[in-house]
């Protein structure tokens, strides 16, 4: 009896946990239960979720992304700066900041393999490079419509501004109806990162060597694994993951904060790592990565629903992160 139920938490205790907290918010208010707040939630965490991926791929090679808030800031940034100061198509800002995401990305692979500096080191390195170019671009000040020109010696106001089809990727929603008010274009994005990341790491050889990488190097290497081109290729995705949750979170908000980003670093490593007590798989993986996301935004839509003031939200939330992921990995250690 005693196995069955440890094996039952180590399996389903994390999903056990999320449907609780659903019934709790959903008896508490009547708000809560519903279609559209379900998709509230999900647009909520759609970012986070596609930020968690990125990371997932550098823990699955067995390293760590610490700048993929930073580089989600940094393409709030660049992509509106080129659009509102520069004046460039919409579509060109977005190519040209995931081409810069995939600079970063392969900046931190070369920091960790050429130069040999642990992950933890580079990647914090790449942060603060990342959140400086923020700073640099705008000299310190916000992207929005009708701001003055940072780089003109005259000062003058800038007369671009961001169009409507950047601004649907993030507020635009799809299949409406008179009763529905449709699917956000962000969970339709979320929902693709997702199931393309988690056929290409379960179902593909290309996907396997990911693992391969991350369980044993020596033994991925003499298998006849190209080490560091997987785990190069891990960075620039964890980076080109960061820079598209970014371009989603400009189009959101319409306008580019300064370092906008910063929050999803500590909520997407979370969620990571939340993904190895889902299902007892005891390792990376998109599934769970997308459940602790989904953990994370009915937590905090729950909360905010029951008017909880804001500044508790966050010990709240550490506290049942702490707690689920303490029992999980307590009841695996035992089950060894």
């Amino acid at each position: 009896m005693k196995d069955r139920m440890t094996n039952f938490l180590l399996k389903y205790g994390v999903i056990t946990a999320l449907v609780v907290l659903i019934v709790f918010f959903s008896l508490s208010t009547r708000a809560f239960f519903s279609l559209d707040n379900f998709f509230d939630i999900l647009r909520a965490v759609s970012i986070l979720t596609i930020v968690a991926i990125g990371v997932t791929f550098s823990v699955v090679v067995n390293g760590m992304d610490v700048s993929v808030g930073a580089v989600t800031g940094f393409a709030v940034i660049f992509s509106t700066a080129l659009m509102v100061i520069w004046q460039i198509p919409w579509y060109i800002a977005i190519v040209g900041a995931l081409l810069a995401g995939i600079g970063i990305g392969l900046l931190n692979s070369f920091l960790i393999l050429k130069l040999r500096i642990p992950d933890l080191l580079a990647t914090l390195g790449t942060l603060y490079l990342a959140q400086g170019l923020q700073m640099w671009i705008t000299k310190g000040d916000a992207v929005y419509r009708g701001m003055t020109n940072p780089w003109d010696p005259m000062r003058q106001v800038t007369k671009g501004f961001i169009p409507k089809e950047f601004l649907t990727i993030g507020q635009g929603f799809v299949f409406k109806t008179e009763n529905f008010r449709g699917i956000p274009v962000p969970v339709i994005i979320m929902l693709c990162v997702v199931l393309i990341t988690w056929f290409l790491l379960e179902f593909t050889r290309f996907g396997r060597a990911f693992y391969a990488v991350g369980g044993n190097i020596e033994a991925a290497r003499l298998a006849g694994i190209p080490v560091k081109k997987y785990r190069t290729a891990a960075y620039v995705i964890s980076a080109l993951l960061a820079t598209l949750g970014g371009l989603v979170l400009a189009s959101r908000i319409g306008s580019g904060a300064v370092k906008a980003g910063d929050p999803y670093l500590l909520d997407a490593v979370a969620s990571t790592y939340f993904g190895f007590a889902v299902l007892g798989v005891r390792r990376p993986n998109v599934w769970g990565t997308f459940l602790g996301a989904v953990f994370v935004g009915v937590m905090l839509n729950g909360l905010t629903m029951l008017n909880t003031p804001w500044y508790i939200q966050d010990f709240i939330k550490g506290l049942v992160l702490v707690s689920a992921l303490g029992i999980s990995f307590a009841i695996r250690k035992e089950s060894r």
